[in-house]
């Protein structure tokens, strides 16, 4: 993203700007010569701009002429996470930026000298700028990290400066951090407490399961920590989250849905602000050590429950679409395999709500609502990928209806060997079917990505060549499905490993594990074998805006 600076020294060359004219306003489309020169000249304001940016970008990226070149790889013992044009390593002890030609070292920090010090979790954190906050600090971009000792540290993303420190409690193991509501409001969650095999023999029970500790972020401020206990959220507890607000506690096969905001207006004891002292922390400063932050959210009774789900399957239920709906597969036997779509508001199953991946595969498909916000439905399968959309008619009195926007199909062989065969002895044997929907001799989907700035859907296809597996990325339009490119990866692709893919603008990040090591490969775009947004001294030719990607609203 371009700092004010540069925005304002942008605007003092360019004071007037200029409306489109008719002419211009009635043409649909511009080559990239003219969007160049209307943009110089001044002829779009801020929110055009950003538009023709993207536009500009989606354009280059879909050109033949413009190769998709590996230009770094680089090994690694422990995994490897990528944020917003960072990569991470070693533990989130260096940070490598992939906006240059090939990714350059950002900070390298020192190695942790105990256990104790090793980070566990890390989330990043982009400031707001329509706020005016307490400190200069706090408007710049920070990740957020949090130690083994129950440290929540604010790094500087640029240099790794510790910005800010907090101490959790020296009572509490906290080792999870996610966001409730996205770049607003975070948790950090403690283990869960399992009783041992002892303890079980000796018939001894903890009624404590686990902590959270809830933050805003833009200042760093503490809600409040709760307690999840068995008294109020009974036993069989597999899984605590917060999302958007609500409080989803997973038991064996069910999950049950709190209003955390209900939650924190009747139970919150005390107001805690870091930095000062508390009579619930025995006089302590809040957010210091040794005493750390007190629990003040104290649940003493059963909640009212917003909404309770018997399900089946993996487990997954899925909220969203419009108006709101929910996927998951019911309990019984007679369900496995399938997934029902029903509203929210009423339970009531969707015409075609019930979506069956037919064929024959070693791994599952999955579903989930888009991450777009178009309310649309996404069904992944190994050789087909079905987007369906959410009909409503208002005042009708009917349940939605469930319809197929499009459809991706793999390329297939269709010319399958016969299902009949005799054996030596004459005897007629049929198979129930050609072959498996994942058999790695034909092209297979892996994994789905989504550029939300240029719109497109990024699919990894996989294929066997010469008894290895070729990568290839598959670039689809997001609102038609219409194969737009295809970008093919060097390396093999071994379907035995974990991988995974970001697609972000002009930059393709492959992560993949190998055995006991991790290894990452950057491909940048080209234009006949030399970068093409970065003069020689790795500068950009221009910048876009980019806007805070969106959770996909899985609880």
């Amino acid at each position: 993203m371009a700092s004010h600076e540069h925005s304002e020294s942008a605007c003092s060359k360019c004071p007037l700007v200029l409306p489109l004219t008719p002419a211009q306003k009635r043409r649909t489309k511009m080559s990239i010569t003219e969007l160049l020169d209307l943009r110089s000249r001044g002829v779009f304001d801020a929110a055009t701009l950003a538009t023709q940016n993207l536009k500009l970008m989606r354009s280059l990226v879909l050109q033949d002429n413009k190769n998709f070149i590996k230009v770094w790889s680089k090994t690694s013992k422990s995994p490897v996470r990528y944020e917003l044009g960072k990569l991470y390593f070693e533990n989130f002890q260096s940070c490598y930026s992939c906006i240059d030609s090939q990714p350059q070292v950002l900070y390298k920090l020192s190695k942790p000298s105990s256990k104790s010090e090793k980070i566990e979790d890390a989330l990043l954190c982009q400031s707001p700028l329509e706020n005016t906050l307490p400190s200069p600090s706090d408007h710049k971009p920070c990740l957020l990290t949090l130690t083994a000792n129950s440290w929540l540290c604010r790094l500087s993303t640029e240099t790794g400066e510790v910005i800010q420190k907090v101490y959790l409690s020296p009572d509490y193991k906290f080792r999870y951090l996610a966001w409730d509501l996205p770049q607003e409001r975070f948790y950090v969650k403690s283990v869960l407490n399992k009783p041992t095999p002892l303890a079980r023999q000796a018939g001894i029970s903890q009624n404590t399961l686990l902590h959270f500790a809830i933050f805003h972020i833009f200042p760093l401020q503490i809600v409040g920590i709760m307690e999840i206990n068995k008294t109020v959220f009974g036993n069989g507890v597999t899984e605590v989250n917060l999302s958007e607000g609500i409080l989803a506690v997973s038991h064996n096969k069910s999950v049950k849905l709190y209003s955390f905001e209900n939650l924190i207006n009747k139970y919150m004891t005390n107001t805690l602000t870091l930095g000062e002292q508390s009579p619930c922390n025995g006089g302590g400063i809040v957010g210091n050590y040794p005493c750390g932050i007190p629990v003040n959210i104290q649940i003493k009774e059963s909640l009212p429950v917003l909404f309770e789900l018997q399900y089946g399957g993996d487990g997954m239920v899925e909220f969203g679409g419009f108006p709101w709906h929910y996927i998951h597969t019911p309990p019984q036997k007679k369900y496995k395999g399938t997934h029902h779509i029903c509203s929210l508001a009423d339970d009531t199953l969707a015409i075609n709500g019930i979506q069956e991946m037919e064929g024959y595969s070693i791994e599952s498909d999955a579903i989930y609502f888009h991450t777009d916000l178009s309310g649309r439905v996404l069904h992944f399968g190994p050789s087909n990928i079905n987007m369906l959309k959410i009909r409503h008619e208002l005042n009708s009195g009917l349940p939605c209806e469930v319809a197929e926007d499009f459809s991706i199909t793999a390329c297939r062989n269709n010319n399958a060997t016969s299902t009949v065969t005799v054996t030596s002895s004459g005897r007629t044997v049929k198979r129930r079917f050609h072959q498996l929907d994942d058999d790695p001799a034909q092209e297979t989907f892996r994994m789905l990505e989504y550029e939300d700035e240029l719109d497109l859907l990024a699919v990894v296809a996989v294929t066997d060549e010469g008894g290895e597996g070729r990568a290839s990325i598959r670039l689809h339009d997001n609102k038609s499905g219409e194969l737009l490119r295809t970008i093919p990866l060097e390396e093999p692709w071994d379907e035995t490993y974990q991988h995974e893919l970001y697609f972000d603008r002009e930059t393709l990040v492959h992560i993949e594990q190998k055995n006991n090591h991790f290894c990452c490969h950057v491909y940048k775009l080209h234009p006949n074998g030399t970068l093409m947004l970065y003069k020689a001294s790795s500068q950009p030719l221009f910048q876009f805006p980019r806007p805070l990607p969106v959770d996909s609203g899985v609880i």
